[in-house]
């Protein structure tokens, strides 16, 4: 999923260690634009996707990759937004071009077959059981 929004706030990174080694988290908000702005939080994992965050200036607008995520714990649901990438809004990401290619040549086609005669449905008698209110 995409939302493009004004960046608000960074969040403070949270790290820690596990039993796979060193982590670290954190998160941001923005604002979406439009009638009736929203508030959305995004976390992060990993200091790659981190260092996306230092080089956006607060206030500028970004386009947020994310999806969300939802877990139980003792009969109550938690979502996390979870943002893969985040970038300047103008910023596109590199595509690879599409080129319209000549299209092959295809077989010759064996004659369709004649439509079939609807005339008998069309002219089953109508009762009014089978006249439906709607």
């Amino acid at each position: 999923m995409e939302i493009t929004g004004k960046l608000i706030k960074i969040l403070p990174e949270v790290s820690g260690e596990s039993a796979r080694g060193p982590w670290v988290k954190g998160g941001f908000v923005i604002e979406t634009e439009g009638e009736y702005p929203r508030q959305c939080a995004f976390m992060m994992f990993g200091a790659d996707k981190l260092a996306m965050l230092k080089n956006l200036p607060m206030g500028s607008s970004v386009l947020v990759k994310f999806h969300p995520e939802s877990r139980e714990f003792n009969d109550r649901w938690y979502t996390d937004l979870r943002c893969w990438d985040v970038q300047p809004a103008g910023q596109a990401a590199p595509t690879q071009a599409w080129t319209p290619q000549a299209p092959a040549a295809a077989p010759a086609a064996a004659p369709a077959a004649p439509a079939a005669d609807n005339t008998a449905f069309a002219a089953a008698p109508q009762s009014p059981e089978d006249d439906l209110p709607f």
